[in-house]
């Protein structure tokens, strides 16, 4: 078996370096759209944190004077029927769908079922940003331009999508677990080798803790990227927040003293449980499912019922989680969810001078 996914990550890995290499060799062209792009991604497969480090970002441009829209691919968000699909196919006038309109800016349009929970968390948390969602983000960027009169493009999750040329590319990367095995799928957990951190003009550690390890891991990245600028940043909790009843807030030490069940559908679940553990919780009840998965009224209510049995007084769940929540009339345990930020630990001069370079550009 392991020999198996040894050979297939080698042919992963060269399907990708050849991919890159027709971009870089001008054999395939990448598009600019007349419109300042920040790309911001990562080599791994999700648990990076990377939208709050997107909403940061676009908050900070709309402060300083731009006009910003992201551009999401809506992972794992509804799809058109397979009748609308048919018809588009074969009609004999070629229909240009527009994109998923998340956000306009002003007022949310979608739920999370159609939009993909991560552009619904970001329409959500957003205000004056447009959230557009389509695969083809050219064509997405085009309309945010004609529409809403975008003049700057955030990428969300678009280092690996070369289609867009990227005025500034930001690349994440967990302190904690940076690069798995260092073998790309499906050997490992990278979408491309390590080297091409190269590409990146900014790299961000999130999930650091200030350890010693960290100097290690900047001296590794050097080796790969001499230009970029490092910025350290930890994910901080802000408050609790009913995922039922918005706007119903608690402040962190709620959290003192109680006994608390979770239930969790992101990549990496240990980080917000011990985000928890740190805050005073004791966890009595814990229910992870696998990335992205969309929970149905029957398993929140098993989870509730196990919540019951381990005598938990509240239930804490993840913001990106808890905007997959089926509506539910059961009220038993309270059920909120930990609302969390991006803090620059070291290197807010080089976030500062990232964000001016962007807006002078």
């Amino acid at each position: 078996m392991i020999f198996v996914l040894f050979i297939a990550s080698r042919f992963y890995r060269m399907a990708i370096q050849f991919r890159i290499w027709l971009y870089d060799k001008r054999v395939v062209r990448n598009r600019a759209i007349g419109c300042l792009v920040v790309s911001i991604g990562n080599l791994s497969c999700g648990g990076t944190g990377k939208t709050p480090v997107v909403e940061v970002f676009a908050k900070s441009l709309c402060q300083h004077g731009r006009k910003v829209a992201v551009l999401s691919r809506g992972y794992r968000s509804k799809e058109r029927s397979f009748m609308t699909k048919l018809i588009q196919k074969f009609s004999s006038k070629k229909m240009e769908v527009p994109p998923k309109i998340v956000s306009d800016g002003t007022n949310l349009l979608m739920n999370s079922e159609y939009a993909g929970d991560e552009p619904y968390m970001l329409a959500s948390n957003l205000k004056d940003v447009a959230v557009v969602v389509d695969k083809d983000r050219v064509k997405s960027g085009l309309y945010a331009i004609d529409e809403f009169g975008t003049d700057t493009l955030i990428l969300d999750d678009g280092f690996q999508y070369l289609s867009l040329k990227p005025h500034i590319n930001i690349v994440l990367v967990d302190s904690t677990d940076p690069f798995g095995n260092h073998h790309v799928l499906p050997r490992g957990i990278l979408r491309e080798p390590i080297k091409n951190v190269r590409r990146a003009d900014y790299i961000f550690l999130t999930k650091s803790n200030g350890g010693s390890h960290l100097k290690h891991l900047k001296n590794f990245l050097r080796r790969h990227n001499r230009r970029a600028e490092i910025i350290e940043c930890c994910h901080k909790p802000l408050y609790l927040e009913k995922v039922y009843q918005r706007g119903d807030r608690k402040p962190l030490d709620y959290l003192k003293g109680k006994r608390v069940a979770t239930i969790s559908a992101i990549a990496r679940p240990e980080s917000f449980e011990s985000f928890l553990e740190e805050l005073g919780a004791i966890l009595v009840h814990k229910v992870h499912y696998a990335d992205h998965h969309r929970f149905t009224q029957q398993e929140i209510i098993d989870f509730i019922n196990g919540a019951k049995h381990g005598d938990a007084e509240i239930i804490v769940t993840t913001e990106k989680d808890a905007v997959r929540m089926p509506r539910l009339d059961r009220r038993d345990i309270p059920m909120h969810f930990l609302r969390i930020e991006i803090d620059i630990l070291s290197g807010q001069e080089s976030f500062d001078q990232c964000i001016s370079r962007i807006c002078f550009l």
